[in-house]
């Protein structure tokens, strides 16, 4: 079975990762990848929930070490964990703090510092194609979270496909990442791409705009932000300093074009969109300031299925359904029109989740905002359009008068509840369950509006 390489470098004494305000070097890696594996149980898979990126990347590489699948789910809730050790008796956790599961866990231990000149690292690691690396859970936001594995060799195709896509062959590119490891846009774009991209990533995942813009201070140019939609929105309108960038790259949600021309103009760089899923990964890009179409990865093609479409070829291992609406205008481009569970019936007219959402956050004073249809077992046999919606200094009945000049009025929410905050998770997903969990808990204020 061919292999190739853990980490694709020609020099070992070329930095890998900035860990602890520092260059790591990939020789300093693979001996922190040996130590770790050495670490493992003889068995069973891991769950890597290391949240600093240089340890999840060297737990990652550990586990291809020593033939052990990465488990990746989209949350660390004690059902989830129960599900898993269900379908995985010998699973265990890898942790670099104090988590708290139901779940036999080895501690991710202290590192070295960069070993002096002369020191022996072990050879460079070369892993099967076909191993299967890792197994990612998509994060709920229609549903109940499936797992997908992908093989060691679709991963790599992958960075190598998105590296050439952003161009950053040339030159070691700075990558300072918003988004955790675990979540699959992740693991692509802020870890495989320092594995096989080129990239040196930042071992950390700032949250705050202050800390992003520090963050990126730090780190030498060219810049890459990889980032969320939730995340860019914060780190813009908090009127933070951010130094100079070459690349932002975002994903996870749709992405409203103000938004984006926004983040070029303030940011001063190119902003390239992702679309994808977890089940099939990364599959196509775009410039939304430049072009209204999402261009395939090279060697993917898109079959119709059903109502749907299907992708396949190139890195995609398997065939994978797509649950979104598109329109392909070309043999390697498409429109997108939303999710499938995002559009909405009301009265004989139909919109978007997305489109709603959007119309929502372009008012000024939310901050952050949600649509939710709640289904009939939840609501009972009237279900109606309900948002929710952060805005400090606003009431529900001005957002609601707002909104009125957006939106048609079969589609006013009906409640619209005002929150302290959305219980996104850390890509700034929102997971089906926290809707319906936010719906249930009292509210602050609630406008219910009569269209």
């Amino acid at each position: 079975m061919s292999t190739v390489a853990l980490v694709q470098a020609a020099d070992l004494a070329a930095p890998f990762a900035i860990y602890n305000g520092a260059p790591r070097s990939v020789a300093q890696f693979l001996r922190d990848v040996a130590r770790v594996a050495a670490l493992l149980p003889p068995t069973g898979p891991v769950l890597n929930a290391c949240g600093d990126r240089y340890h999840f990347a060297v737990g990652l590489g550990a586990a291809l070490v020593a033939d052990r699948m990465t488990v990746l789910p989209a949350a660390y809730a004690p059902e989830t964990i129960k599900a898993l050790r269900a379908s995985m008796a010998d699973l265990h956790g890898l942790s670099d703090g104090d988590l708290d599961m139901a779940l036999p866990l080895v501690s991710f231990p202290r590192l070295d510092p960069e070993a002096p000149a002369g020191s022996v690292f072990p050879p460079m690691p070369h892993i099967p194609l076909g191993r299967h690396a890792v197994m990612v859970f998509t994060s709920g936001t229609t549903g109940t979270p499936v797992g997908h594995v992908k093989t060691w060799g679709s991963l790599v195709k992958g960075a190598h496909t998105e590296a050439d896509r952003l161009g950053l062959r040339d030159g070691a590119w700075s990558l300072v990442a918003t988004v955790p490891p675990q979540h699959m846009y992740g693991l692509e774009s802020s870890v495989m791409l320092g594995l096989h991209g080129g990239a040196v990533p930042h071992s950390a995942r700032p949250f705050y705009p202050k800390d992003i813009a520090e963050t990126l201070a730090s780190v030498p140019r060219p810049r890459l932000l990889v980032t969320s939609p939730v995340h860019l929105r914060a780190l813009l309108t908090s009127g933070v300093a951010t130094p100079a960038l070459d690349a932002i790259l975002c994903a996870t949600a749709p992405l409203p074009l103000a938004l984006a021309e926004q983040a070029e103009e303030r940011l001063g760089a190119p902003l390239h969109e992702i679309y994808g899923a977890t089940e099939a990964g990364q599959i196509a890009s775009r410039r939304p300031t430049r072009e209204e179409h999402w261009r395939l990865f090279p060697g993917l093609v898109l079959e119709p299925r059903g109502a749907g479409f299907v992708v396949r070829g190139g890195h995609v291992q398997t065939p994978a359904l797509l649950n979104d609406i598109i329109e392909p205008v070309s043999p390697v481009s498409f429109r997108f029109h939303g999710r499938g569970a995002d559009i909405v019936n009301v009265a004989g007219k139909r919109s978007s989740i997305a489109f709603l959402e959007q119309q929502l956050l372009a008012i000024p004073g939310v901050l952050d905002g949600a649509f939710y249809m709640p289904d009939e077992d939840f609501a009972g046999p009237v279900a109606r359009l309900t948002a929710f919606a952060v805005a400090p200094t606003l009431t529900a009945a001005m957002i609601e008068t707002a909104l009125r000049t957006r939106i048609d009025p079969v589609f006013l929410p009906r409640p619209l509840v005002l929150v302290d905050a959305l219980p996104r998770l850390a890509t700034g997903k929102l997971p089906l369950e926290k809707l319906r969990r936010l719906l249930a808990s009292d509210a602050r204020e609630v406008g219910q509006g009569h269209g």
